[in-house]
């Protein structure tokens, strides 16, 4: 699981070759990284990563660009809109390798330890960690930060954190956390990831307040200045304490980093081709096969590149509301679903871009195949008297010609309708009581509209009436925040190895918890069985099997009517900017590279 999955979002639309592994099984010994089954690239003396340049020079400003507004400094509550780039300012006591599916190596913490049975961890602090204010960082700060944001922070941290008991500082520079049970060999990396925040800083200021109070960090910038809901700047900090560490020699190259925000996506495209910012992640095939064009871009003054993607993808779609009454029969939710021609909107509008996305971990080896396999068959047999005859077998979603004729889908989907009590009458799909069944799209841009009209125009065609709302991106976050939807589109990634954060995303608990994971509102016993056991995987193979097999069951709830993913990053930048020649596997590795004419450091 990453950490990301569970802070703010901005909506947005395994094959690893590894040299020189050492494989060091997990146990009850001081450590210098930590992995889900104990495999290491990297040993205790290597000085740093492979992918990236650990002579790059110092210098300069990456200005990028962002789409909404902002009115907070703090990512980790459900109030307000956090600045974009804002987690970076904190360090935590593990840090991710981007060419390893799940393994961290020492930050904050110089070691770590994980009992044999996987009850608890422990961590030592390094002696020269420190806050941005010079202040040492004590295992009381470790203990503070877990406790904080359990107490004021996201309701998701209660979940995400469920499985630890208690924290016990140890010594000044050493603590220790007990776990509820044992078994679980993710927990240990998920506390590793807990942002390590100063108590000192913090003990008279209102963590849970939305508000722009420079928060204090330990990490390699801080924030230099901003402007709300219009940019933000961040220094790289000198003399940064961690700097030499193996985990971050070659990383975090510029003096400045700099976002501004922009209330539209064409118009930011337009200041980026004028030079207003540097770089650029592009999610419009329509904008990347057309916008991208003319002098700049023949000259090689602005760089465009496609580079692969080997992250899971997870699922970008249309969810539905299940906490409203009117999509709560799963007839409905499938009904609905049939009337969205993926392949005339691949063809038309993207350009024929896009791949459909049939998983919730697709574009990874966590997705199911067609045909169930035998260890999937036996994760879901006791659950077989619960679960429909449909989840045993491949599920397929409709496919047309790619023509707009989607007769066959409307016959199946009015039959799904009267099969849930309704009846297409004077052109109307209505209920018992006569009334029509409509609802609405949700949507943070306006590019999505194109996307929208013909889906509304083939529902329309059975009777169903439907109507768009578009809101800026702070509106949107508190619309989801509150269940305040019909329908939207958000897309949900997943890591390499799912883990408790699957408990948010799914479980009863959190249905109903404001500023939940769980979009759809899906409350399944099964399903929870499921995570649980996937949590408790004790090999690789079994956390691919029952990942597969959790996949089946959520696909055949009809939560999300699944769209589309590209599996490569389409990125354009100023043609000023180097890049190391390796390329991390799970990241695109913006925080290693560095201004090609760099005037210096700090």
């Amino acid at each position: 699981m990453r950490f990301k999955h569970i802070i703010k979002f901005i909506p947005v639309l395994l094959f690893c070759t590894l040299t020189s592994i050492s494989f060091s099984a997990i146990s009850s010994s001081w450590s210098h990284a930590l992995s889900m089954y104990g495999d290491f690239k990297y040993n205790k003396d290597f000085t740093h990563f492979d992918y990236v340049n650990p002579n790059a020079p110092k210098g300069g400003v990456f200005k990028q660009a962002t789409i909404g507004s902002f009115d907070s400094l703090n990512p980790f509550i459900v109030k307000g809109n956090a600045a974009t780039g804002i987690t970076m300012i904190y360090d935590s006591l593990l840090k991710q390798s981007s060419d390893e599916p799940f393994t961290a190596y020492g930050l904050i913490a110089s070691s770590v330890k994980v009992a044999d049975d996987f009850s608890s961890v422990s961590f030592k602090i390094n002696p020269q960690a420190r806050f941005h204010d010079g202040k040492k960082i004590q295992a009381e700060d470790v203990k503070f930060s877990f406790e904080l944001l359990i107490s004021e922070g996201a309701p998701q941290f209660r979940s995400y954190y469920a499985g630890i008991k208690k924290v016990i500082v140890d010594a000044p520079l050493q603590v220790t956390f007990t776990f509820h049970q044992s078994g679980n060999r993710e927990l240990p990396l998920i506390i590793g990831q807990i942002p390590i925040f100063s108590k000192n800083f913090w003990k008279d200021k209102d963590f849970s307040k939305a508000d722009l109070i420079l928060p204090l960090g330990s990490g390699a910038y801080q924030v230099d200045s901003f402007k709300a809901g219009k940019r933000i700047t961040y220094q790289r900090v000198k003399n940064y304490w961690a700097q030499d560490l193996p985990v971050n020699k070659g990383h975090y190259n510029f003096n400045q980093l700099i976002f501004d925000y922009y209330r539209d996506a064409s118009v930011a495209f337009e200041a980026f081709k004028s030079g207003a910012f540097d770089y650029r992640l592009e999610s419009s095939a329509k904008r990347w096969a057309t916008g991208y064009k003319g002098n700049l871009f023949d000259s090689g003054e602005i760089v465009t590149e496609n580079i692969s993607d080997q992250n899971p993808q997870g699922m970008q779609g249309f969810w539905f509301n299940l906490r409203k009454e009117k999509f709560k029969d799963k007839n409905v939710r499938e009904a609905v679903s049939l009337l969205f021609d993926f392949e005339w909107a691949n063809k038309t509008l993207f350009y024929g871009a896009y791949t459909r996305i049939n998983s919730f971990y697709s574009g990874s080896e966590l997705s199911t195949h067609s045909i169930i396999s035998d260890a999937e068959k036996e994760i879901l047999s006791p659950y077989r008297d619960q679960l429909s005859d449909r989840v045993f077998q491949p599920f397929l979603l409709p496919m047309t010609k790619g023509d707009g004729n989607v007769r066959q889908q409307m016959r199946r989907a009015v039959a799904l309708f009267e099969k849930a009590g309704y009846q297409l009458k004077d052109s109307k799909m209505q209920d018992k009581n006569g009334q029509q069944f409509e609802f609405e799209f949700l949507l943070h841009s306006k590019d999505f509209e194109r996307i929208v009209h013909p889906f509304r125009q083939n529902l329309q065609r059975i009777g169903i009436k439907t109507s768009i709302r578009l809101v800026d991106v702070s509106q949107f976050i508190n619309r989801v925040n509150n269940f305040d939807f019909d329908l939207l589109s958000l897309r949900k990634g997943q890591s390499i190895s799912p883990g408790n954060e699957q408990l948010s995303f799914w479980g009863c608990d959190s249905v109903m918890e404001m500023g939940t994971s769980n979009w759809a509102g899906v409350c399944s016993p099964v399903v929870e069985k499921l995570v649980e056991q996937l949590i408790n995987s004790d090999s690789r193979a079994t956390l691919v099997n029952t990942t597969k097999a959790l996949d089946r069951v959520l696909l055949n709830e009809f939560m999300v009517i699944p769209q589309w993913y590209l599996p490569s990053h389409r990125i354009a930048y100023w043609n000023k900017y180097s890049k190391p020649a390796i390329s991390p596997v799970y990241d695109l590795g913006l925080s290693t590279w560095w201004l090609t004419n760099a005037q210096g450091a700090l």
